[in-house]
């Protein structure tokens, strides 16, 4: 079983929608933004991680796009460290090319486009 999605657990009680998008409610925004900046400032100097990968670790299954808004209103956060899916960078123009550079200094290593998350991606435990 996924360490996110316990019996029992708030992941289990959360709210989608029909495309199976997380629904947030304004009871829960700043529980969830809160959760999310924890997981994002987690992840290790020179390791990457992806959006789906925080909502999961932050206990909310499905929530990626969640983690992209927390990320543009975030401030001090390791914003370079969040990738798409597959290692992908997301951002476009400017801000794409300082993001590669920025990981790159830290040491991550590319293959073509798309960071190289056999050996940089940033595992988070269970528990």
């Amino acid at each position: 079983m996924d360490c996110a999605v316990r019996k029992g657990s708030e992941t289990s009680r959360r709210r989608v929608d029909k495309r199976g998008s997380y629904k947030v409610f304004p009871d829960q925004s700043s529980k969830m933004r809160i959760r999310i900046e924890a997981v994002i400032r987690r992840i290790p100097k020179g390791k990457v991680s992806t959006y789906g990968a925080v909502a999961r670790a932050a206990g909310f299954p499905g929530a990626a796009r969640q983690v992209a808004q927390v990320l543009s209103r975030g401030f001090g956060l390791p914003w370079q460290r969040v990738l798409g899916a597959g290692g992908e960078i997301k951002l476009r123009g400017d801000s794409a090319i300082e993001q590669r550079l920025r990981l790159e200094a830290e040491g991550v290593r590319f293959r073509g486009r798309r960071a190289d998350m056999k050996q940089c991606e940033f595992k988070y435990p269970c528990g």
